[in-house]
């Protein structure tokens, strides 16, 4: 079941277009959600000839995509927050998710998936990147069909009406040196020949539109090896549309030294002399890296993937954000575990760990653009929607209607100028409801006045999932 769409244009007082808050604008889409006219200063006769169309009183934004999910890792938010024996870290973190991540079953994927997918639209988010690795039964057999679990995470977002990337991972190995898989990986392992066939089955399945695409993921570079990535990559000129390529790299410092000892580099360093990398990249976190290889990054195109939030909770580190966009490099911004759903609070907490780098304030703004908010929300919609391989991330003709309406009577921002508008969203925490009031997706109304037609259903399902899986042993 998906969303129907209903309409056909959106009028509203104020809509950021190119970086700028332009006034009475109105905005056409085809029948795929198509933006075919995006015209400011509309006159009455314009918007009389737009056809079905809703009108706002709200200012409208671009949605943010969201380049980064793992889905079923949403229900386990508040479940690894205390300390075991010893010190504890991502890896010990790792541990209890692997435990979380053997219990689940195709119906409880799809249940946490909607929920989270929901929540998503409500934040903003009009698409996301699912970086998906459990593939296979509890005993590492296949399901049939192949792509069973993964099938269920498109069924949500085509439930939900969340635009997404779909990006079957490729995991081989426990660590560097092709070194054996651990018995609790067995769910997610696959060859790329196999992978290649899952992928062709989602195709099959699941055919290409505006609103889904597919990419692949090798997961990390101690997860598979260079002749594996390359078959993987060579593997997908057979099929159709060009795929992105998401990578988790340099996370956590034992994985940087644990490469250097065994390949000889870095993790950034070593995927560069092995591979070309270019715009279709997607370099998740790659949080400690030195200054040549922030420049290649910068250089080749990629899209560094920073997931805020979640690097916080899992105290990866701080990627060097202002000398990295210095450099014009491109970055986007996902929810990763999703602790947190909410791209203001990602953007915030981008500027808030580099103000605490280097004891200043405004670190991320720029020389044509002061305001931190804005070139942080323009850096990310267009660095998420590259990773995505999707037609989003601004409001002109050609992109996909994707796009949120804010509430200019809310109280974080009424009686505001346009100019602070972004500034209040991302930068105030006060304890209002969320400002996002209307969310399309592809022209599509999937959030109206901060409701989802299917919040009520979804949650109750969540609710039973969650039940169902801390019940068990």
């Amino acid at each position: 079941m998906s969303i129907a769409r209903h309409y056909e244009a959106l009028w509203a007082p104020w809509a950021y277009l190119d970086g700028q808050w332009q006034a009475n604008v109105l905005l056409r889409w085809d029948p795929q959600g198509t933006l075919t006219n995006v015209l400011p200063q509309a006159s009455q006769q314009d918007i009389d000839a737009a056809g079905k169309i809703h009108k706002t009183q709200g200012a409208v934004l671009p949605g943010m995509p969201n380049l980064h999910s793992h889905a079923f890792q949403s229900a386990m938010a508040g479940l690894t927050e205390f300390r075991g024996q010893g010190q504890d870290s991502f890896w010990s973190w790792r541990d209890l998710m692997y435990r979380f991540a053997a219990r689940l079953e195709p119906e409880h994927m799809y249940a946490i998936a909607q929920w989270l997918y929901i929540q998503m639209l409500k934040a903003g988010y009009t698409s996301v990147c699912e970086f998906h690795y459990l593939h296979h039964q509890r005993d590492g057999q296949n399901y049939d069909p192949i792509g069973r679990l993964a099938q269920g995470v498109l069924n949500a977002a085509s439930a939900s009406g969340l635009a997404i990337t779909m990006l079957p991972v490729l995991y081989q190995y426990s660590d560097f040196g092709g070194k054996t898989p651990r018995q609790d990986q067995q769910r997610f392992l696959n060859s790329p020949t196999q992978l290649l066939y899952l992928l062709e089955s989602l195709h099959s399945s699941h055919p290409l539109n505006v609103d889904r695409r597919y990419g692949v993921a090798p997961h990390s570079l101690r997860a598979t090896g260079v002749g594996s990535i390359n078959t993987l990559i060579d593997g997908l000129h057979s099929l159709p549309s060009r795929h992105p390529i998401h990578i988790h790299i340099a996370e956590q410092m034992a994985e940087v030294l644990a490469c250097q000892q065994l390949k000889g580099s870095s993790p950034v360093a070593y995927l560069y002399d092995n591979f070309n990398v270019d715009e279709r990249w997607c370099l998740i976190h790659a949080t400690h890296i030195d200054e040549q290889e922030r420049q290649q990054i910068a250089r080749s195109g990629a899209v560094a993937g920073l997931c805020l939030t979640t690097e916080a909770n899992l105290g990866d580190g701080l990627f060097p954000a202002a000398a990295f966009l210095a450099e014009q490099g491109r970055m986007g911004i996902g929810s990763d575990s999703h602790i947190c759903v909410d791209w203001r609070a990602e953007l915030r907490l981008l500027e808030y760990g580099q103000r605490l780098i280097s004891q200043q304030r405004n670190v991320l703004a720029s020389p044509k653009q002061p305001f931190v908010a804005d070139h942080l929300f323009d850096i990310c919609v267009h660095g998420g929607a590259q990773a995505s391989g999707r037609a989003s991330g601004q409001l002109s003709p050609g992109y996909q209607a994707d796009l949120m309406v804010i509430d200019l009577e809310h109280p974080n921002l009424a009686g505001l100028d346009s100019q602070h508008w972004l500034s209040a969203m991302v930068f105030s925490e006060r304890a209002h409801a969320n400002p996002i009031q209307d969310v399309f997706v592809s022209g599509t109304a999937c959030i109206t006045d901060g409701h989802h037609p299917q919040e009520e259903a979804a949650f109750a399902a969540y609710r039973e999932t969650l039940s169902s899986l801390l019940s068990s042993t």
